[in-house]
């Protein structure tokens, strides 16, 4: 049995590393395996590169013009088909496909020629709709309906053409006959897929998992760092901070809780500082896991107002480091908490929000092994041993 992983990245962010954990499951197992990535830097022995950084700019800029997200990068899917070839794998697992790093049709086309069995984690809802990886935040549903057209969110994609419909329509006619079974990490986005015209495909829910032997309590300094002895600390992570992630959340916050309460965010940069008030502490963008689970435990509360989310990482991260969690009520993201390591809160409602984190902070309302408890679901040994029981099924 070979497997081949293709992916945007290898290694790094949240897709290139559940990239690299499966392979890492496969390799334990004598399994032949590669990841074929497009961009950045890795050092994984099993990824090989197919595209460079030039190329990849090259083919966003020519789909910014172009309006046809996705069916760019001709040369690249060459290369890409010409490892495939060399490999000759049984299973090829997808994920992001939207990282101007393939031309879907030549690759489908391959696929179905080759016959070759593709299992696909959808990572975000970007396969059924025509330009968008999200649509919850903008409440629009017309990839349910007639199909993508004049795309409320299309200058996120393309600076001059609307071609939504035209690339809807392209998916649905390419993804629908492939043999190939949806991962999902959420039941959220397995209710979504259903609703799509990939209804009729076979859907499988895998939770993504983090390393627990890198988020769990830590001891840390961090509180002496910043002088927050006698502080209530909130904290808020993302890797990009905008409206999706709440951003305008935490500076509304900022402004109703009482001096007792400490608002840090991690992931900033400089850009995002020139918004925040002088009472928010920011923290830019670390690579260093280790540091970010130490932060994690020295908060009282992980607050994620999330506005658009598959599943919210973030919030099991916290979970593994003792930390009870509030979320709005935003896709995949309530599917990591429940009654006994935090709360759910509707989107938007700011007040309750600010009620709940005055309420856990104050009475400590869970405890850092209930929170603990809900964590060791989402290990990322057991999760992703899922995605290789499939693969074992499919090649007996």
């Amino acid at each position: 049995m070979k497997i081949v992983q293709i992916n945007t990245v290898c290694g790094s962010g949240s897709t290139g590393k559940i990239c690299v954990a499966v392979s890492q499951l496969l390799t334990q197992k004598n399994i032949e395996n590669y990841v074929l990535y497009a961009s950045g830097k890795s050092e994984y022995p099993l990824g090989i590169r197919y595209m460079t950084n030039k190329e990849v700019k090259w083919q966003a800029l020519r789909s910014r013009i172009l309006g046809n997200y996705g069916f760019n990068s001709k040369r690249a899917t060459k290369r890409l088909l010409k490892e495939l070839d060399k490999i000759q794998p049984d299973i090829i697992h997808l994920h992001n496909l939207h990282g101007h790093n393939v031309h879907l049709g030549m690759l489908c086309t391959y696929l179905k020629e080759k016959k070759i069995k593709v299992f696909w984690t959808f990572h975000d809802c970007w396969a059924f709709t025509g330009y968008c990886p999200h649509y919850d935040m903008i409440g629009c549903d017309q990839w349910k309906k007639d199909g993508c057209k004049k795309c409320p969110q299309k200058r996120r994609t393309s600076w001059f053409l609307d071609r939504s419909q035209y690339l809807f329509e392209q998916k649905k006619k390419l993804f629908t006959d492939l043999d190939m079974t949806i991962i999902t990490p959420s039941q959220w986005l397995e209710e979504q897929v259903k609703q799509s015209f990939l209804a009729k495909c076979e859907v499988q829910v895998i939770n993504n998992g983090i390393d627990l032997s890198v988020f769990y309590p830590r001891e840390s300094d961090f509180r002496q760092k910043y002088h927050l002895e006698d502080k209530y600390i909130v904290l808020g992570v993302a890797h990009i901070w905008c409206v999706q992630k709440g951003l305008d959340v935490f500076i509304e916050l900022s402004k109703r809780l009482d001096a007792r309460f400490q608002i840090v965010l991690v992931g900033t940069d400089d850009k995002v500082d020139k918004q925040l008030p002088e009472n928010i502490i920011s923290i830019h963008r670390t690579n260093n896991q280790a540091e970010l689970a130490e932060i994690y435990s020295a908060a009282d509360v992980f607050v994620n107002p999330t506005r658009e989310e598959v599943l919210g990482l973030t919030n099991i991260e916290a979970l593994a480091c003792g930390t009870p969690v509030i979320t709005f009520k935003t896709g995949g993201s309530v599917e990591c908490v429940d009654e006994t390591c935090g709360d759910v809160v509707e989107k938007n409602h700011v007040h309750a929000l600010e009620e709940r984190i005055v309420i856990i902070c104050g009475e400590k309302a869970y405890s850092a092994e209930s929170c603990l408890c809900k964590a060791k679901n989402f290990d990322k040994k057991d999760k992703f041993l899922g995605c290789i029981r499939l693969y074992e099924e499919a090649c007996s």
